[in-house]
């Protein structure tokens, strides 16, 4: 049987030998970016992680908060689902530990809602930390009112199947940023960031110099002290001509 139950699809069952196939599997998850870390990257802006990360890697502007305020962080807990279908999405909440942030890529389709009400519901009875979900979203007055830090890419009224295939726990990819098992998730009303669990404490020494220095020009700003003849500077060197 596929992981979840259902039908036998040719092509993406479990092989005779026990051995999973491609496209319809659960895997365990590896590794996981720990809690420390997580609270240290919380007190961060995403902009600033972002630009830690040399401003290349995004979620993608489609990918807006849900929910009224706050921030979401926390390790991935990856789904791989088939646009409109939201059976590995069930599952991947019963699976899911506090604190978890569940990231499903389902193609960005917005015909059918991957979740509403009674699955978040759920997923804060579970203890899950939020959502970031590359499809649509129904009953966003729930989404409102509860406030889990939720991200997605619309909004329908229309339910989801429930027939699968997809995955769990493998790498996926919203927008061109790959999301593998245990990698942080972050979002503000800014966006949503993921950063590689290999490169956690590189980027978050990064982004406190960063954080530090812009306190220290917000200072600067309030003191009236602040340098700005670097703007000149750069409009010289651009061949800007300037009237005096």
């Amino acid at each position: 049987m596929p992981a979840g139950g259902g039908a036998s699809l040719p092509g993406i069952n479990n092989k005779e030998d026990g051995s999973m196939s491609v496209g319809n599997r659960i895997v365990k998850r590896q590794r996981c970016v720990d809690k420390e870390t997580v609270a240290a990257f919380a007190k961060l802006p995403v902009a600033n992680v972002s630009d830690a990360m040399a401003r290349v890697f995004a979620g993608g502007p489609n990918l807006r908060p849900m929910h009224r305020d706050g921030v979401l962080a926390g390790p991935a807990l990856t789904v791989r689902s088939r646009p409109g279908d939201n059976l590995m999405l069930h599952k991947a909440i019963d699976m899911a530990v506090p604190g978890d942030v569940i990231v499903c890529d389902a193609g960005g389709d917005l015909t059918n809602a991957l979740m509403g009400e009674l699955m978040l519901a759920h997923a804060i009875k579970r203890g899950v930390a939020g959502f970031v979900l590359y499809g649509a979203i129904r009953d966003v007055d729930a989404f409102r009112e509860t406030n889990l830090p939720t991200y997605a890419a619309g909004i329908t009224h229309r339910g989801p199947y429930k027939n699968g295939p997809g995955e769990i726990n493998t790498p996926i990819s919203l927008n061109g940023m790959v999301i593998e098992p245990g990698d942080l998730v972050l979002g503000d009303s800014d966006g949503v960031l993921s950063v590689p669990y290999a490169m956690l404490a590189e980027i978050l020494a990064a982004t406190q110099a960063k954080q530090s220095a812009e306190d220290q020009q917000m200072a600067a700003i309030h003191a009236g002290t602040t340098d700005r003849s670097w703007v000149d500077r750069a409009l010289e060197a651009a061949g800007c001509q300037m009237q005096k």
